[in-house]
């Protein structure tokens, strides 16, 4: 069955496990979800009994909520479908890298499979987003870049920029109009004391860039000499 015979409800919450479980290792739970669809928890402990009732998940009471196999090849066609459209959007549309993951959230329902693989063909079948997140292929296989926040480089580093959250369009403005993108190389510096911030440069002689914890966990970073990513089931 394809996911688009699936309700779009049942297609956000599979992606939203799926997504939440991608750069974390901590357990996903009724919480987070609520917290990451913008729902009433009372909604989500629902679904997630419904869509533990058809298969699709796995849930014990105060227990992590995870994918079924069947389960997670949904969410992955629903990220793809997500991250195509996100690249296409930029790509071909215009659109900025700020604007594309709202718009993206209404298209990923309406578009058919058929439609997903014309515009990876069209796009010379891309693995990143505009965002750095890795595009899954459509065999469902997904290469994660070996990367981590930028809140855990120690001074003195020199990384680059494997990808950047999108869950804020301001704090991807603020990338944007200081030259912070995936691919940037970045000298991390420390910050001023106590103020629970690092500096970087994007270049030698440009100015320093002060970031904030919330900046810091937005960007995920890999040494210039680390592998460049590593395959996931």
């Amino acid at each position: 069955m394809s996911v688009s015979e699936l309700s779009a409800s049942t297609q956000n919450y599979l992606k939203a496990v799926w997504t939440l479980a991608e750069w974390s290792d901590a357990p996903v739970t009724p919480t987070l979800i609520a917290e990451r669809t913008e729902l009433r928890l009372s909604s989500v402990s629902d679904a997630v009994r419904k869509l533990t009732a058809q298969g699709l998940l796995e849930h014990s009471p105060y227990g992590a909520v995870e994918l079924t196999e069947a389960g997670r090849a949904y969410a992955v066609a629903m990220v793809r479908r997500h991250r195509l459209i996100e690249s296409f959007l930029v790509s071909v549309l215009g659109y900025s890298w700020e604007q594309v993951h709202d718009e993206a959230e209404h298209l990923e329902h309406a578009v058919s499979d058929f439609m997903v693989d014309r515009i990876d063909e069209y796009l010379g079948h891309p693995d990143r987003d505009p965002h750095g997140d890795p595009i899954p292929k459509a065999d469902g296989t997904v290469s994660l870049p070996d990367a981590i926040q930028l809140s855990e480089v120690p001074a003195g580093s020199t990384v680059l920029v494997e990808r950047i959250a999108d869950d804020d369009p301001a704090l991807l403005q603020f990338f944007k109009d200081r030259g912070i993108a995936p691919g940037s190389r970045l000298a991390v510096e420390d910050g001023a004391p106590f103020s629970d911030s690092v500096n970087v440069r994007t270049d030698p002689a440009a100015p320093e860039i002060a970031l904030g914890r919330s900046a810091t966990r937005a960007l995920y970073v890999s040494r210039e000499d680390a592998d460049e990513g590593r395959p996931t089931a």
